[in-house]
């Protein structure tokens, strides 16, 4: 009898161990919720080397991060009430040749005049501009084939680039070019105290001057493209116009280039009226690429302008 219990009991504990195991096995509900990190990946905070438009490999862009909600309160005149938050500069490029979508907060500061990243425009009017941080040799190629095609462009130079390419400089404004503030140092504008933020732009302004002889234009280029809704209104209470852009690509590593035809084509693909076109001099595929970007863009009708001051 004790033999029969004891066989019964064993015979139920194995039965109760096999259910346990052929459930783990089969529910199709084990582990099936998916991990969110694996799905939706954090945005990347761009930088001046790491831009928010695609590269050769990524022709299209996800829908921008969502803008900060706290303390966004976009009030002239007055830049104790606007968010300090740390912002980069991105938008939704298109083929549609339309002006790319933007974050609404800044949108609002563009009608306000305190910043550029498209220019409204009855006719096709595009705006060619170089961020200059240091140089690789291409700068004077660009300025010889800006000149041969008679092509007005913006230069932004930082402190470095005027210390180390006085001529380069000089020879921007002999040709009649605009040429604007990178900041002194190339600090991230958008955690800078006020008193460091004027003095970046002052002492730039002064040291170009003196070599010169000529005012900076008015407009600034924050570097990286990060920047605060406070540090848009500093640099209009000095008055300037933040200068974003409504184009750019993958172009800023001279040992990763994306080639002359992927510069050509990008910028054609991309390209609408009023757009304000991010190139880095420091690019050969720029460099290769630019004489055919003018004639192709003049061919489809396009204008290039100096930004309006």
């Amino acid at each position: 009898m004790k033999k029969l219990t004891m066989l019964i009991l064993l015979l139920m504990l194995f039965i109760i161990i096999s259910g346990c195991d052929q459930t783990s096995q089969t529910d199709p509900w084990v582990n099936q919720i998916p991990d969110q990190t694996a799905v939706d990946p954090v945005p990347q905070e761009p930088t001046e080397e790491t831009p928010t438009t695609p590269t050769a490999a990524s022709p299209t862009e996800t829908d921008p991060p969502q803008p900060d909600t706290v303390n966004t309160e976009t009030i002239p005149g007055q830049s104790d009430t606007l968010s300090t938050a740390s912002k980069s500069w991105y938008f939704k490029p298109n083929l549609d040749h339309q002006t790319p979508q933007i974050d609404i907060q800044v949108q609002q500061m563009a009608a306000d005049g305190a910043v550029y990243y498209a220019l409204p425009q009855n006719a096709p009017q595009v705006y060619l501009t170089f961020d200059e941080g240091y140089e690789l040799g291409y700068t004077g190629q660009i300025l010889d084939t800006l000149k041969q095609y008679q092509v007005p462009a913006v230069f932004f130079i930082t402190g470095h680039y005027l210390t180390s390419q006085p001529d380069l400089v000089k020879r921007m404004v002999a040709e009649g070019h605009q040429v604007a503030n990178h900041t002194y140092n190339h600090p991230d504008l958008s955690k800078v105290s006020q008193e460091r933020f004027e003095q970046e732009l002052k002492q730039l302004e002064e040291e170009f001057a003196s070599l010169t002889g000529s005012t900076m234009a008015p407009f600034l280029r924050p570097p990286m493209g990060n920047y605060s809704l406070t540090s848009l209104q500093w640099a209009q209470e000095r008055n300037y116009t933040t200068v974003f852009w409504s184009m750019a690509f993958h172009d800023w590593d001279p040992n990763d280039q994306p080639g002359a035809d992927f510069s050509h084509r990008y910028v054609v693909d991309h390209i609408h009226p009023g757009a304000i076109i991010l190139l880095h001099a420091v690019s050969e595929s720029n460099t290769q690429a630019l004489p055919q970007i003018i004639e192709d863009l003049r061919t489809a009708g396009y204008e290039f302008t100096p930004l309006p001051q």
